[in-house]
């Protein structure tokens, strides 16, 4: 067991962390959860939140020893720890992490956009819940994030975590510049037809985007008629 561990260890030590936030309500629903924010992202999404986030490599903000050292600490007294980012499925030492974690006694969550279905599939018996971002319509997605196979990579995540039976939700960053509210409920149509029944609207923040150029956007209006038909489609449905 000791070896085991230390080997867990080793490898969970490559994991470039970007970030750690100690204690978050709004993580996971109904879960006390610690964040890890993981460095490094393959996508050029111009609404990221967290563009400090997307280069690859150590930063000054934590090492994964500093981030396990503080969940000893807090055995008992959390639920949970999610991955979040960045795009965790681009860290070779994301399984060792989660490994770890769980030895430790803690849940396991996971935000991802679905960059990676290989990894995905790799590290799902180790999750109990997922946030899966779903940018787009499959084939609009190279528009947002410059990469011609991204959609494809992303809804082939969809249906392994679907068929996981892992708890999770799916959510989706919209403003109505990015696409229009009619392309918006043809998504919605197309994630419950493939079996999604947990959906997230979140409205884009334009002041935090990567890219300056939407900075001028004005805040996505209240829009009831839209979360109507949106919660009409979605058994479980909230607009953040």
């Amino acid at each position: 067991m000791c070896e085991s561990i230390t080997r867990q260890a080793s490898a969970s030590a490559h994991l470039q962390v970007g970030g750690f936030v100690l204690y978050s309500s709004v993580d996971c629903p109904g879960q006390l959860a610690a964040v890890v924010f993981v460095q490094g992202c393959s996508w050029s999404c111009g609404y990221c939140q967290n563009a400090h986030l997307r280069s690859f490599g150590e930063t000054a903000e934590g090492r994964w020893e500093t981030v396990e050292a503080q969940l000893q600490r807090r055995r008992g007294l959390l639920d949970m720890v999610i991955f979040s980012g960045g795009e965790p499925l681009a860290q070779l030492g994301l399984q060792a992490a989660m490994e770890q974690v769980r030895a430790l006694g803690f849940k396991v969550g996971l935000h991802s956009a679905g960059a990676s279905p290989r990894r995905l599939r790799a590290i799902l018996p180790l999750c109990d819940w997922v946030g899966l971002d779903i940018k787009a319509l499959e084939a609009d997605y190279p528009g947002l994030t410059g990469r011609a196979a991204s959609g494809a990579q992303a809804y082939a995540c969809l249906d392994q975590l679907l068929q996981s039976g892992r708890a999770y939700e799916v959510r989706t960053t919209w403003h109505p510049r990015l696409f229009s509210a009619e392309r918006l409920l043809e998504l919605a149509e197309q994630l419950y037809q493939r079996g999604v029944r947990h959906f997230r609207l979140q409205r884009l923040q334009a002041r935090a985007c990567l890219d300056p150029s939407l900075h001028s956007w004005p805040p996505v209006p209240e829009d009831p008629q839209l979360w109507q038909r949106l919660g009409q489609i979605f058994p479980d449905f909230m607009a953040r």
